[in-house]
């Protein structure tokens, strides 16, 4: 039988498939083919002669063994190699090796995408919005000639898509599927806030500011903990530019999605007041470090400012943090302390004066003697 091999060879190595991979895809499946003919032997192996561009079968037949004591279920013995191309094979070779070069190739294109996008997960990259009717939970990014896949959960909540809007994502995840390489991006993710700020401030390429937390709530409020690496620098300042242009650059990506700058610090106390921001903590005492417990103090008239719309600014502060934080009236911590105090003078007081009474009984008590 024979094949245009050297043909094949040709478009192969187009594709970037060498000939000895397309000799050994296209020498098992061949193989498999045989195996699928009427009597074929169940042990065959196939020779491809690149230079005649033939294709031969070669069989084996099994021999049984007689069984010994030793041996009472001997493996049977394999015969001489014979040639046993079916006649009419040539047709079933051509479809089978169409069918494995379209195999390869679409292989070779979905390594190329893989190898492409493989470096690119947690990165931010663009593409246009793609609407699939058949697929409505979803909504699929075009980048280049690759298609992303933008899932609802990785959507913001109330944010809208449409087709042929251009979109900056984050890549959460790159992998081989089962129809080829899958790219998974997100709208929602926290990653997505840093990277768009690393677009807009020199100094946190450059290392001179650190963004040391994100807590997120997409599509309402982000809350970012910054800190300097450079005497002099002011972390806030860096993110939010001259004018806030470089704050108000990520705003414009996310939508109405509101953006808190807070300093972060490594004493707890201190970074839980700031992570209260805007409302302004009077304090901060540390329950436990154990268990990360604090309870911030807050003026009455700032109380709900601290709590946030249902509860969420106490909320991403507790995210990006770390820490359980409890918010308590200012007001009501100091009655609470003038009270005990009060209660502390009194008890003392009282002491003092069942000492002098019972000094004066003592006196008494001589007197009499």
């Amino acid at each position: 039988m024979e094949l245009d091999l050297a043909g094949m060879h040709r478009l192969a190595a187009e594709q970037g498939i060498d000939a000895e991979t397309l000799d050994a895809a296209l020498a098992e499946a061949f193989r498999l083919a045989y195996l699928k003919t009427p009597h074929a032997a169940k042990h065959a192996r196939v020779d491809i002669d690149d230079r005649a561009g033939t294709v031969t079968i070669w069989a084996q037949d099994e021999i049984p063994r007689e069984p010994t004591e030793d041996d009472p279920y001997p493996e049977p013995e394999l015969g001489e190699e014979y040639d046993d191309t079916p006649t009419d094979f040539g047709r079933l070779a051509a479809a089978t090796a169409r069918q494995t070069i379209s195999q390869l190739f679409r292989q070779a294109a979905d390594n190329k995408v893989f190898g492409a996008f493989a470096g690119q997960k947690g990165k931010l990259i663009t593409g246009t919005v793609q609407q699939d009717a058949k697929d409505p939970n979803n909504v699929h990014i075009a980048i280049g000639d690759v298609e992303a896949l933008l899932p609802r959960r990785e959507q913001v909540p109330g944010e809208r898509y449409r087709h042929g809007e251009r979109l900056r994502v984050y890549v959460v995840n790159v992998s081989r599927g089962v129809r080829g390489p899958e790219i998974i991006v997100s709208r929602s993710h926290p990653e997505l806030v840093r990277r768009l700020f690393e677009r807009e401030v020199p100094e946190l390429v450059s290392g001179a500011v650190s963004i040391m937390a994100i807590a997120r709530e997409a599509g309402a409020r982000t809350k970012i903990a910054v800190r300097a690496n450079t005497p002099g620098v002011n972390p806030k300042g860096a993110l939010i530019g001259p004018g806030g242009s470089r704050v108000r650059a990520v705003m414009e990506n996310l939508g109405n999605e509101k953006i808190d700058i807070v300093d972060w610090s490594d004493d707890p106390a201190k970074f839980v007041a700031a992570a209260l921001s805007p409302a302004h903590a009077v304090g901060v005492q540390v329950v436990s470090e154990k268990n990360q417990t604090a309870i911030a103090f807050i003026h009455d008239d700032q109380l709900s400012l601290a709590i946030g719309k249902e509860g969420q600014n106490a909320r991403l502060a507790a995210k990006l943090t770390g820490w359980k934080i409890g918010i308590e009236s200012e007001e009501k911590h100091q009655a609470m302390l003038k009270a005990q105090e009060q209660l502390a003078d009194q008890s003392a007081d009282a002491q003092g004066s069942d000492a002098g009474t019972a000094a004066d009984a003592g006196a008494g008590a001589a007197d009499a003697e």
